[in-house]
């Protein structure tokens, strides 16, 4: 039959070869296994083999060994199609019923001994372990068949650097770490605050909402958006002291004054130190611009859309000669959010208004995607995540995008067989769903999207998911906006997904002090956000190679 496979693919164009006659001898004998296994002929072998190399878009006519992984899969989820086909009802158990329990490299039956709540969830007798993790026996995505193959080798999983340590924040200052003598795992810090109180969870600004319209910016809106944030600005420098009331920058006097306004360009291009100018409220300065003149600063860092205080004297009332800038907005001491804006997400916080009542200890995983590698659409690094957070677990896991990374190269190619939704939904979502329904309710979930996202809307600000969750876990999964502002207990978060960083290297202008180091450009540019108390503070960016513009 090996020969007659051999011509089978000969006459349909195609020839089976390797280093040498040895390897065509094992290519045959392993497609000849195929046959036997999946009850086909060799025509039918030849026409699933025709599927795969045209939506692998692979080069050459030679069916290689390095071939033989993803055929396997091809062949295993084309037979699997058939039979829910045929069996609607049928559920057909892979790894995936497990691996969210059980992680062949790493963890073992002591491991979730040590889980928190492993006595109120462990399966009562004679219950089955899928039981923990139901998954519903919907259409299986290809890359969920790739994954039961479990001779295939994937980079991810031969990694020698897992779970190492890259980098500890303020370890000087850690409090209750145990020393070197003892024994100490890597994730110590995790271990310490046990997840035995589900956490609070307060959103204080997540928009826009879903389902809203975009591009819909009026010209009087953006207007006034600008207006209100340099008059809050200007009060907030007036009432913390350092600074004297605003006046009119573009007034002519040679007595010093303090103005509050706008970074802004004199042109299309970049900004440098004879293009600055400084844009003041209507309120101060009619809204009018004057040049500014830095060259008594030693130092400075300014960026188009920038709030910033000016201290100095305007001679001859064209150009504003600044001897004094503070590019930080203060923080009143009784600032606090609007009530509209903030949003309870379950009774509890209600209940315990006293905030003495509310821990403030808080055990949280935060990740960043892609979840995928550049070589599969496996999810291996989001499984590898998820594992981890079943071993130790989190009161609080915040997942950032991209979960359905556009730029990853399967999707550039359109190699996709599946929809991107449909990718989200059972490679993602269900995954996640599976984690809470494991752990109980001591966990909560936050997904934020990213412009990346293929399956979501990329604009910025970009709406939440729009989630279709089950009953028993829509209190646990919770989607937000990008970018978005919450808190748990008495902990603020600030989450952003775009790349502002590198947004603003591209626009920003400084000068360091005469003789002085090199300062920590990244410090630098993250206290931008910081200091200006938002996630985007550039007001008018050229267009990235991400296509956004802000």
């Amino acid at each position: 039959m090996e020969e007659e496979i051999r011509k089978e693919f000969q006459s349909n164009g195609f020839s089976i070869g390797g280093a040498g006659p040895e390897d065509a001898a094992q290519i045959l004998s392993t497609l000849l296994t195929y046959c036997i296994n999946y009850k086909m002929s060799p025509a039918d072998l030849v026409s699933n083999w025709e599927v795969y190399y045209l939506n692998r878009q692979l080069d050459g006519l030679k069916l290689e060994s390095s071939y033989l992984d993803g055929f396997l899969s091809h062949l295993q989820n084309e037979v699997k199609d058939r039979i829910i086909k045929e069996e609607a009802n049928l559920h057909i158990y892979s790894s995936n019923d497990v691996d969210m329990l059980l992680s062949n490299s790493h963890v073992d039956e002591a491991a979730f001994h040590d889980t928190p709540g492993y006595e109120q969830e462990k399966a009562p007798e004679g219950s089955s372990i899928s039981e923990l993790t139901p998954l519903a026996s919907d259409r299986p995505s290809s890359s969920r068949v790739a994954k039961t193959n479990a001779d295939r080798i994937t980079p991810f999983a031969t990694r020698v650097n897992k779970f190492t340590q890259q980098y500890v924040l303020n370890a000087d200052n850690a409090v209750g770490v145990p020393s070197k003598s003892a024994e100490i795992t890597e994730d110590e810090i995790i271990r310490r605050v046990q997840p035995s109180q589900r956490c609070y969870l307060q959103v204080q600004r997540s928009q826009p909402e879903p389902g809203c319209r975009f591009m819909y910016d009026r010209m009087e809106d953006r207007f006034n958006y600008l207006e209100d944030r340099i008059r809050k600005s200007a009060s907030l420098f007036s009432a913390s002291g350092f600074c004297g009331q605003p006046a009119d920058a573009t007034l002519a006097s040679e007595e010093k004054m303090f103005a509050v306004g706008t970074v802004a360009c004199d042109g299309e291009g970049h900004l440098n130190e004879k293009s600055i100018l400084l844009q003041g409220s209507v309120e101060h300065s009619r809204g009018q611009c004057v040049r500014l003149d830095l060259k008594d600063l030693d130092h400075f860092s300014l960026f188009p859309g920038q709030v910033v205080g000016i201290e100095g004297h305007n001679p001859s009332g064209h150009c504003f000669v600044a001897s004094k800038l503070f590019d930080s907005i203060p923080v009143s001491v009784d600032a606090q959010l609007p009530s509209a804006k903030k949003q309870a997400i379950d009774n509890e916080s209600n209940q315990n208004s006293d905030a003495g009542t509310l821990s403030r200890a808080l055990s949280s995983i935060i990740a960043a995607g892609p979840y995928t590698t550049t070589d599969n659409m496996l999810f291996e690094p989001l499984q590898e995540l998820l594992s981890y957070a079943c071993r130790k677990p989190p009161q609080l896991l915040i997942l950032m995008g991209p979960f359905i990374d556009s730029d990853h190269p399967d999707i550039k190619k359109g190699t996709i067989d599946q929809s991107f939704h449909d990718i989200f939904h059972f490679e993602v979502l269900r995954k996640i769903q599976d984690f809470t329904q494991y752990l109980g309710n001591t966990v909560r979930v936050i997904l934020i999207p990213s412009v990346r996202d293929a399956h979501h809307d990329f604009v910025f600000p970009q709406p939440a998911f729009d989630l279709n969750l089950l009953e028993d876990t829509t209190h646990q999964i919770t989607s937000l906006a990008n970018p978005c502002l919450f808190g748990s207990n008495e902990i603020n978060f600030g989450c952003c997904t775009v790349d502002i960083l590198k947004q603003l290297s591209g626009q920003e202008i400084s000068r360091k002090p005469p003789g002085g180091k090199p300062g920590d450009r990244i410090g630098r540019l993250a206290s931008h956000i910081l200091k200006q108390q938002r996630c985007s503070p550039l007001e008018k960016v050229a267009t990235t190679t991400d296509g956004l513009s802000v």
